[in-house]
C-alpha cells in the first residue's frame, strides 16, 4: 500500500503539471493553477503516510538532527511521506512560478522548460526562475 500511496502522490499532481507545460494559455489551466486545492489530494495521500508514522516523523521535525530524520526517511511510510511533502510544495511553487510567469509576460517557450525542470529540481527551478523574475521586473522599471 505504501509503494502505491508513493505512486499516487505524483499521479495526483501531474496533470496540473502537465496543463502549465503544455497547455499554458488555455482558459481552464490558469483557473486550475490559481487554485491552491489543487494539492489536496496530494496531502491527503501525505496523512495516510504520515499518521502511521507520526512518533518518528514527530521526531524528526520537533528535535530535527541528521540521524532522527534518516530514522524517518528509512521506514517506507516516512519516505513516502516526506516524498508526498516535497510533491505537494513543489506543486505550490510550479504553480505561483506559472503565474508569476503569465503576469510577466514570459514566453511559454521559456516557462514549459523551467516548469520541467522545477516538477524534477525545484530548488533549482525556482532559484533560475527568481533571477529571470528579478531581470525582467528590473527591465519593466527601466523602461520609461
Amino acid at each position: 500500500m505504501t509503494g502505491f500511496l508513493f505512486e499516487l502522490s505524483f499521479l495526483l499532481a501531474a496533470p496540473v503539471w502537465l496543463l502549465m507545460i503544455l497547455a499554458p494559455g488555455w482558459g481552464p489551466t490558469a483557473r486550475i493553477a490559481g487554485s491552491p486545492l489543487t494539492v489536496v489530494p496530494v496531502l491527503l495521500v501525505y496523512l495516510a503516510l504520515a499518521v502511521p508514522v507520526f512518533p518518528e516523523l514527530w521526531t524528526a521535525v520537533s528535535s530535527p538532527d541528521l540521524g532522527t530524520f534518516r530514522d524517518l526517511t528509512a521506514l517506507p511510510g516516512g519516505a513516502g511521506a516526506v516524498w508526498a511533502q516535497v510533491i505537494a510544495w513543489d506543486l505550490l511553487i510550479g504553480q505561483w512560478m506559472y503565474r508569476e510567469g503569465r503576469r510577466l509576460e514570459l514566453s511559454a517557450l521559456v516557462m514549459g522548460p523551467l516548469l520541467i525542470l522545477t516538477v524534477l529540481l525545484s530548488p533549482f527551478g525556482l532559484l533560475v526562475f527568481l533571477v529571470l523574475r528579478a531581470a525582467r521586473s528590473r527591465r519593466a522599471l527601466a523602461v520609461p
